[in-house]
Protein backbone atom coordinates (compact mmCIF):
# COMPACT_ATOMS: atom_id res chain seq x y z
CA UNK A 1 0.00 0.00 0.00
CA UNK A 2 2.94 2.39 0.99
CA UNK A 3 6.33 3.21 0.58
CA UNK A 4 8.57 3.96 1.70
CA UNK A 5 11.53 6.10 1.17
CA UNK A 6 14.58 7.83 2.72
CA UNK A 7 16.63 10.42 3.21
CA UNK A 8 20.33 10.64 3.21
CA UNK A 9 21.67 11.36 6.71
CA UNK A 10 24.80 11.55 7.73
CA UNK A 11 26.91 11.64 10.76
CA UNK A 12 30.10 13.59 10.31
CA UNK A 13 33.03 10.70 10.78
CA UNK A 14 36.80 11.83 10.72
CA UNK A 15 39.62 9.85 8.65
CA UNK A 16 40.64 7.76 12.12
CA UNK A 17 37.06 6.41 13.02
CA UNK A 18 35.36 6.01 9.56
CA UNK A 19 36.80 2.66 7.68
CA UNK A 20 37.54 2.51 3.79
CA UNK A 21 37.65 0.26 1.05
CA UNK A 22 35.07 -2.62 1.00
CA UNK A 23 34.50 -3.35 4.96
CA UNK A 24 33.19 0.76 4.60
CA UNK A 25 30.86 -0.32 1.97
CA UNK A 26 29.91 -3.17 3.25
CA UNK A 27 28.83 -1.69 6.53
CA UNK A 28 26.88 0.70 4.59
CA UNK A 29 25.12 -1.57 3.12
CA UNK A 30 24.22 -3.83 6.26
CA UNK A 31 22.61 -0.59 7.73
CA UNK A 32 20.48 -0.10 4.35
CA UNK A 33 19.40 -3.94 5.00
CA UNK A 34 18.60 -3.49 8.57
CA UNK A 35 17.55 0.29 7.88
CA UNK A 36 14.92 -1.36 5.57
CA UNK A 37 14.12 -4.40 7.44
CA UNK A 38 12.71 -1.72 10.15
CA UNK A 39 10.74 0.18 7.52
CA UNK A 40 9.02 -2.78 6.06
CA UNK A 41 8.17 -4.71 9.41
CA UNK A 42 6.22 -1.59 10.61
CA UNK A 43 4.80 -1.06 7.36
CA UNK A 44 3.66 -4.75 5.83
CA UNK A 45 2.89 -5.39 9.82
CA UNK A 46 -0.03 -2.84 10.28
CA UNK A 47 -1.53 -3.70 6.86
CA UNK A 48 -1.60 -7.26 8.38
CA UNK A 49 -3.07 -6.55 11.55
CA UNK A 50 -5.93 -4.24 9.75
CA UNK A 51 -6.81 -7.08 6.62
CA UNK A 52 -6.67 -10.11 8.61
CA UNK A 53 -8.23 -8.29 11.60
CA UNK A 54 -10.84 -7.61 8.67
CA UNK A 55 -10.77 -3.58 9.94
CA UNK A 56 -11.49 -4.29 13.72
CA UNK A 57 -7.68 -3.14 14.37
CA UNK A 58 -6.66 -0.19 13.14
CA UNK A 59 -7.71 2.20 10.36
CA UNK A 60 -6.29 3.25 6.80
CA UNK A 61 -5.07 6.15 8.58
CA UNK A 62 -3.22 3.59 10.82
CA UNK A 63 -1.77 2.20 8.37
CA UNK A 64 -0.55 4.87 6.53
CA UNK A 65 1.16 6.40 9.94
CA UNK A 66 2.61 3.09 10.56
CA UNK A 67 4.68 3.04 7.56
CA UNK A 68 5.26 6.92 7.76
CA UNK A 69 7.10 6.26 11.65
CA UNK A 70 8.52 2.88 10.10
CA UNK A 71 10.47 5.40 7.63
CA UNK A 72 11.58 7.34 10.30
CA UNK A 73 13.18 4.29 12.78
CA UNK A 74 14.22 2.57 9.81
CA UNK A 75 16.37 6.30 9.01
CA UNK A 76 17.62 7.13 12.82
CA UNK A 77 18.72 3.46 12.79
CA UNK A 78 20.79 3.84 9.79
CA UNK A 79 21.31 7.28 8.49
CA UNK A 80 24.54 7.74 10.75
CA UNK A 81 25.76 4.89 8.52
CA UNK A 82 25.06 4.45 5.02
CA UNK A 83 22.75 7.57 4.78
CA UNK A 84 19.29 5.96 5.25
CA UNK A 85 17.79 5.68 1.51
CA UNK A 86 15.78 2.55 2.10
CA UNK A 87 14.29 2.83 -1.40
CA UNK A 88 16.86 1.86 -4.61
CA UNK A 89 15.60 4.95 -6.80
CA UNK A 90 16.79 7.16 -4.35
CA UNK A 91 20.03 5.92 -4.20
CA UNK A 92 20.22 5.73 -7.90
CA UNK A 93 19.46 9.43 -8.06
CA UNK A 94 21.77 10.53 -5.70
CA UNK A 95 24.43 8.36 -7.52
CA UNK A 96 23.19 9.95 -10.73
CA UNK A 97 23.20 13.47 -9.08
CA UNK A 98 27.24 12.50 -7.82
CA UNK A 99 25.94 13.04 -4.02
CA UNK A 100 27.33 8.97 -3.42
CA UNK A 101 29.78 6.97 -5.19
CA UNK A 102 28.18 4.55 -7.90
CA UNK A 103 30.56 1.76 -6.50
CA UNK A 104 28.19 1.49 -3.45
CA UNK A 105 24.90 1.43 -5.78
CA UNK A 106 24.76 -2.22 -5.88
CA UNK A 107 25.84 -3.32 -2.35
CA UNK A 108 23.07 -0.63 -1.10
CA UNK A 109 20.56 -2.40 -3.91
CA UNK A 110 21.36 -5.40 -2.39
CA UNK A 111 20.93 -4.36 1.54
CA UNK A 112 17.72 -2.78 0.48
CA UNK A 113 16.08 -5.84 -1.24
CA UNK A 114 16.75 -8.45 1.38
CA UNK A 115 15.95 -6.01 4.00
CA UNK A 116 12.37 -5.98 2.27
CA UNK A 117 12.34 -9.78 2.03
CA UNK A 118 13.56 -10.20 5.18
CA UNK A 119 10.40 -8.35 6.41
CA UNK A 120 7.59 -10.05 4.37
CA UNK A 121 9.05 -13.13 5.79
CA UNK A 122 9.29 -12.18 9.71
CA UNK A 123 5.55 -10.39 9.38
CA UNK A 124 4.34 -13.71 7.54
CA UNK A 125 5.67 -15.89 10.59
CA UNK A 126 4.39 -13.51 13.24
CA UNK A 127 0.49 -13.75 11.69
CA UNK A 128 1.15 -16.92 9.65
CA UNK A 129 -1.80 -18.78 12.07
CA UNK A 130 -3.83 -15.66 11.35
CA UNK A 131 -2.72 -15.96 7.52
CA UNK A 132 -3.76 -19.93 7.42
CA UNK A 133 -7.38 -18.76 9.34
CA UNK A 134 -8.58 -15.94 7.52
CA UNK A 135 -10.90 -17.44 4.36
CA UNK A 136 -10.17 -20.96 4.95
CA UNK A 137 -6.54 -20.00 4.15
CA UNK A 138 -6.68 -19.10 1.36
CA UNK A 139 -3.98 -17.28 -0.61
CA UNK A 140 -5.88 -14.78 -2.77
CA UNK A 141 -5.23 -10.82 -4.17
CA UNK A 142 -6.69 -9.72 -1.32
CA UNK A 143 -4.19 -11.32 1.13
CA UNK A 144 -1.34 -10.65 -1.12
CA UNK A 145 -2.20 -7.21 -1.19
CA UNK A 146 -0.90 -7.28 2.42
CA UNK A 147 2.62 -7.37 0.62
CA UNK A 148 2.59 -5.52 -2.33
CA UNK A 149 0.61 -2.97 -4.00
CA UNK A 150 -2.28 -3.86 -6.33
CA UNK A 151 -3.84 -1.11 -9.10
CA UNK A 152 -7.80 -0.26 -8.74
CA UNK A 153 -9.87 -1.95 -11.31
CA UNK A 154 -10.16 1.47 -12.93
CA UNK A 155 -6.28 2.31 -13.46
CA UNK A 156 -4.94 2.30 -16.57
CA UNK A 157 -1.37 1.57 -17.25
CA UNK A 158 -0.13 5.04 -18.21
CA UNK A 159 -1.99 6.42 -15.05
CA UNK A 160 -0.68 3.97 -12.54
CA UNK A 161 2.80 4.51 -13.96
CA UNK A 162 2.27 8.72 -13.98
CA UNK A 163 1.05 7.84 -10.24
CA UNK A 164 4.29 6.21 -9.29
CA UNK A 165 6.01 9.07 -11.39
CA UNK A 166 4.30 11.92 -9.70
CA UNK A 167 5.06 10.27 -6.17
CA UNK A 168 8.41 9.51 -6.14
CA UNK A 169 8.79 12.60 -7.86
CA UNK A 170 7.48 14.65 -4.49
CA UNK A 171 9.23 12.76 -2.30
CA UNK A 172 12.48 12.82 -4.06
CA UNK A 173 12.43 17.02 -4.53
CA UNK A 174 10.82 17.28 -0.73
CA UNK A 175 13.76 14.95 0.76
CA UNK A 176 16.65 17.44 -1.29
CA UNK A 177 14.90 19.79 0.17
CA UNK A 178 15.01 18.69 3.96
CA UNK A 179 19.21 17.78 3.83
CA UNK A 180 20.54 20.55 1.65
CA UNK A 181 22.46 22.69 4.36
CA UNK A 182 22.28 25.95 2.15
CA UNK A 183 18.46 25.52 2.07
CA UNK A 184 16.34 25.99 5.43
CA UNK A 185 18.01 22.27 6.24
CA UNK A 186 16.32 21.37 9.93
CA UNK A 187 18.34 20.09 12.75
CA UNK A 188 19.74 16.76 11.77
CA UNK A 189 17.87 14.89 14.58
CA UNK A 190 14.77 15.85 13.07
CA UNK A 191 15.99 14.87 9.65
CA UNK A 192 14.01 11.37 9.79
CA UNK A 193 10.94 12.38 11.65
CA UNK A 194 10.32 14.87 8.79
CA UNK A 195 11.21 12.57 5.86
CA UNK A 196 8.48 10.13 7.58
CA UNK A 197 6.04 12.92 7.27
CA UNK A 198 6.32 13.17 4.07
CA UNK A 199 5.37 9.59 3.60
CA UNK A 200 2.69 10.13 5.44
CA UNK A 201 1.43 13.04 3.85
CA UNK A 202 1.25 11.51 0.57
CA UNK A 203 0.30 8.49 1.82
CA UNK A 204 -2.84 10.51 2.70
CA UNK A 205 -3.22 11.81 -0.58
CA UNK A 206 -1.88 10.01 -3.59
CA UNK A 207 -2.62 6.09 -2.12
CA UNK A 208 -6.06 5.47 -3.77
CA UNK A 209 -4.78 4.65 -6.98
CA UNK A 210 -2.44 1.79 -6.58
CA UNK A 211 -1.03 2.57 -2.64
CA UNK A 212 1.76 4.00 -2.70
CA UNK A 213 4.69 2.39 -3.40
CA UNK A 214 7.07 4.85 -4.67
CA UNK A 215 9.93 2.37 -3.62
CA UNK A 216 10.81 -0.53 -5.79
CA UNK A 217 11.94 -2.73 -3.18
CA UNK A 218 9.03 -2.48 -0.82
CA UNK A 219 7.00 -3.71 -3.79
CA UNK A 220 9.19 -5.84 -5.81
CA UNK A 221 10.56 -8.02 -2.48
CA UNK A 222 7.19 -8.75 -1.00
CA UNK A 223 5.88 -9.48 -4.25
CA UNK A 224 8.44 -12.45 -4.87
CA UNK A 225 8.08 -13.63 -1.26
CA UNK A 226 4.53 -14.08 -1.58
CA UNK A 227 5.32 -15.95 -5.20
CA UNK A 228 7.18 -18.10 -3.06
CA UNK A 229 5.01 -18.59 -0.15
CA UNK A 230 1.90 -19.80 -1.86
CA UNK A 231 0.23 -16.86 -3.97
CA UNK A 232 1.75 -17.55 -6.76
CA UNK A 233 2.34 -16.63 -10.58
CA UNK A 234 -0.82 -14.26 -9.75
CA UNK A 235 1.05 -11.83 -7.94
CA UNK A 236 2.73 -10.69 -11.22
CA UNK A 237 -0.36 -11.97 -13.58
CA UNK A 238 -2.60 -9.75 -12.51
CA UNK A 239 -4.06 -7.60 -14.46
CA UNK A 240 -2.46 -9.56 -17.16
CA UNK A 241 1.04 -8.94 -15.82
CA UNK A 242 0.43 -4.75 -16.44
CA UNK A 243 0.97 -3.31 -13.01
CA UNK A 244 3.53 -5.44 -11.60
CA UNK A 245 6.31 -3.45 -13.14
CA UNK A 246 4.90 -0.07 -12.56
CA UNK A 247 6.47 0.37 -8.68
CA UNK A 248 9.30 -0.72 -9.72
CA UNK A 249 10.05 1.62 -12.98
CA UNK A 250 7.97 4.27 -11.77
CA UNK A 251 9.86 4.92 -8.64
CA UNK A 252 13.29 5.64 -10.66
CA UNK A 253 11.55 7.89 -12.98
CA UNK A 254 9.93 9.76 -10.57
CA UNK A 255 13.00 10.42 -8.25
CA UNK A 256 15.00 11.06 -11.29
CA UNK A 257 12.49 13.84 -12.19
CA UNK A 258 12.01 15.22 -8.65
CA UNK A 259 16.16 15.66 -8.51
CA UNK A 260 16.16 17.35 -11.80
CA UNK A 261 13.63 19.87 -10.70
CA UNK A 262 15.23 20.59 -7.60
CA UNK A 263 18.67 20.43 -8.91
CA UNK A 264 17.60 22.87 -11.75
CA UNK A 265 14.94 25.01 -10.20
CA UNK A 266 16.57 25.37 -6.91
CA UNK A 267 19.78 24.22 -5.64
CA UNK A 268 21.99 26.02 -8.64
CA UNK A 269 20.14 29.26 -7.29
CA UNK A 270 20.68 28.96 -3.96
CA UNK A 271 23.92 31.05 -2.70
CA UNK A 272 26.73 28.86 -2.14
CA UNK A 273 27.40 28.24 1.45
CA UNK A 274 30.58 25.70 0.84
CA UNK A 275 32.28 27.57 -2.36
CA UNK A 276 32.22 30.16 -5.01
CA UNK A 277 30.55 28.74 -8.38
CA UNK A 278 29.19 30.38 -11.40
CA UNK A 279 25.37 30.44 -9.58
CA UNK A 280 26.27 32.72 -6.88
CA UNK A 281 25.92 36.47 -6.50
CA UNK A 282 27.88 36.59 -3.38
CA UNK A 283 31.10 35.35 -1.80
CA UNK A 284 31.18 32.34 0.26
CA UNK A 285 33.57 31.75 3.05
CA UNK A 286 36.02 29.60 2.86
CA UNK A 287 36.08 25.61 4.50
CA UNK A 288 39.42 25.09 6.80
CA UNK A 289 41.41 22.09 6.53
CA UNK A 290 39.68 20.19 8.72
CA UNK A 291 36.64 21.06 7.19
CA UNK A 292 37.64 19.68 4.02
CA UNK A 293 38.79 16.67 5.40
CA UNK A 294 35.33 16.23 7.10
CA UNK A 295 33.76 17.25 4.14
CA UNK A 296 35.61 14.27 1.70
CA UNK A 297 35.38 11.50 4.52
CA UNK A 298 31.71 11.34 4.96
CA UNK A 299 30.81 8.66 2.44
CA UNK A 300 27.53 10.65 1.23
CA UNK A 301 27.52 14.13 0.69
CA UNK A 302 24.18 15.49 0.76
CA UNK A 303 23.48 16.49 4.25
CA UNK A 304 26.73 18.02 4.18
CA UNK A 305 26.76 20.03 1.40
CA UNK A 306 25.38 20.70 -2.44
CA UNK A 307 28.82 20.93 -4.24
CA UNK A 308 31.99 18.72 -4.08
CA UNK A 309 35.06 20.56 -2.73
CA UNK A 310 37.69 19.93 -5.58
CA UNK A 311 40.68 21.62 -4.53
Amino acid sequence: MVSVISSDIMTKRSRENYPSGLSCILREALAEYIGTTILMIFGIGSVAQFVLSEGKTGSPDQVRWSWGLGVTFGVYVSGGLSGGHLNPAVTFTLCLFKRVPWKKLIPYWIGQYLGSFTASCLVFGVYYDAFNTYKDGNRTIETAGIFATYPQSYLSIANGLGDQVFGTAVLMLIVLALSDPDNMAPSKGFLPLLVGLVVVAIGMTFSHNCGYAINPARDLSPRLFTFAAGWGLQVFSYNNYGYFWIPIAGPHIGAIVGGTVYELCINTTIPCAIHPCHCCHRNCRSLSQSEIFEFEDTPNSLTVGIHRVTG
